[in-house]
């Protein structure tokens, strides 16, 4: 697969999540796929068990991609993920073989204030 396809794909992968699109959203994944969350020590195997988990999830969820990154069978997205109101600045790792995902690793961070010790160096993000 291309890497045009693979980004075409991934534009469809991050649309289909933000319109809550369950079934669009998990045609990205092999069968046998492996989504791992480092932060909370969580793996989840299988295309089938990750669209249960995300299914089961009662939170308003929203996907804002930033960017996507990625060549052959490595990408990565910046996103922001909103639960409920609240953002996390999300990066996926995914990697791909024979053209879906065989693993994605996804890390969430928060939001913070800058540190007083470099706000004279600080310009604000929107």
């Amino acid at each position: 697969m291309e890497d045009r396809e693979i980004r075409a794909a991934l534009d469809r992968h991050w649309a289909a999540s933000d319109a809550n699109d369950f079934e669009a959203e998990h045609r990205i994944y092999q069968e046998d796929a492996v989504l791992e969350y480092p932060q909370s020590g969580e793996r989840i195997r299988g295309r089938h068990n990750i669209q249960a988990s995300r299914f089961a999830q009662p939170n308003k969820k929203r996907f804002t991609v930033q960017r996507i990154l990625g060549a052959g069978d490595l990408w990565i997205t910046e996103l922001v993920l909103t639960y409920d109101g609240q953002p996390s600045y999300t990066v996926s790792i995914m990697e791909f073989s024979n053209g879906q995902v065989a693993r994605e690793t996804q890390y969430f961070g928060d939001p913070f204030e800058p540190g007083l010790s470099r706000v004279q160096w600080v310009e604000r993000m929107p």
